[in-house]
């Protein structure tokens, strides 16, 4: 028993919750004057006829916008969410600029609580 909590004790832990998705999208949302009001990145997947959204998060900072993986040639969005370090990759970036939210939009195909969203953080 001893020698079991000793191995779980010194197995790596995952620290980066890690997924990916058919599509990342960076939606810059503006208002009627074309101010801009806030930039998302919008996670989808290819469901055989469209991109459904699967997740949103605000962009809060540069850092979180897609960059193309040397190691893995996927574009990646990292960010802490919370404690845990988030890691969401895609093989295809796309850039909108809209007057609406796409997110809000969205809920007409899909309601808000049916769509598959990022996992939990185990952190």
């Amino acid at each position: 028993m001893n020698l079991l909590l000793i191995i779980i004790a010194i197995l790596p832990v995952e620290t980066v919750a890690r997924e990916s998705c058919d599509r990342i999208e960076v939606n810059s949302f503006y208002d009627d004057q074309g101010r801009l009001v806030f930039d998302q990145l919008l996670f989808s997947d290819w469901d055989g006829e469209r991109f459904q959204l699967r997740a949103w998060r605000m962009v809060k900072h540069q850092s979180q916008l897609p960059q193309l993986s040397n190691q893995t040639g996927r574009y990646e969005c990292r960010w802490f969410d919370g404690e845990l370090e988030r890691v969401v990759s895609a093989p295809v970036v796309s850039w909108s600029r809209t007057q609406y939210d796409p997110e809000l939009t969205e809920r007409e195909w899909l309601a808000k609580e049916h769509r598959r969203e990022l996992r939990k953080g185990t952190k």
